[in-house]
């Protein structure tokens, strides 16, 4: 039962489409018609406003790490991890847009430190690093997400794997248009426009 609410925690939290509300709050009308479509904050940035950009960035990892941070102090490792999934899949599929959101990546951040500070830093090492070499958000965002799953049982949070891959795996597959674009040299890079 306490996975159960943690799970639905997670969900609800995770699905506040952050992305959306700012630039609508803002008057730049609804970023869903720009660019990729996406309400992630990689999206947001093409409306030209780093500002609100950076305010997506950062309620999208919060939104993250307060579920899990939640169920940590209430539950257990197991609603933690419900939580975690959850949150993520909360933000790709929210209810109140049709189940189409984002992408996961800066929820999935947050979830990261939720579950494990030091999972959170590798999560934000390869992410901030991959991001600086390539310049290309899906690769960095990608990248991160395989670290973390990786990361995990090698910094002593083996129970954290499952949900960590699983994750991995969802963020993956809605990343597949990008990684279509990648391997043909076409994925463009942060500052870029599209659309």
């Amino acid at each position: 039962m306490d996975a159960l609410f943690a799970a639905l925690l997670g969900y609800l939290v995770g699905s506040i489409p952050f992305g959306l509300l700012l630039t609508k709050a803002a008057g730049m009308g609804d970023v869903r018609n720009i660019g990729s479509g996406n309400i992630g904050a990689t999206n947001v940035l093409r409306t030209g406003n780093k500002g609100l950009a950076a305010a997506t960035l950062l309620l999208d990892l919060v939104k993250g790490f307060l579920p899990v941070f939640i169920a940590g102090h209430l539950w257990n490792d197991v609603a933690m991890a419900f939580a975690a999934g959850a949150a993520v899949i909360g933000h790709c599929f929210p209810i109140w847009l049709g189940f189409k959101g984002g992408k996961g990546v800066a929820t999935n951040a947050g979830v990261a430190f939720g579950l494990g500070w030091p999972i959170g830093l590798v999560y934000a090492f390869i992410w901030l690093s991959v991001l600086a070499i390539f310049r290309i958000s899906s690769l960095a965002g990608m990248s991160a997400v395989v670290a973390a799953a990786a990361a995990a049982p090698l910094l002593g949070y083996p129970q954290f794997f499952p949900v960590l891959a699983a994750i991995a795996v969802v963020v993956l597959y809605l990343h597949r248009e990008n990684i279509a674009r990648l391997t043909k040299g076409e994925e463009p890079k942060v500052g870029s426009k599209k659309g």
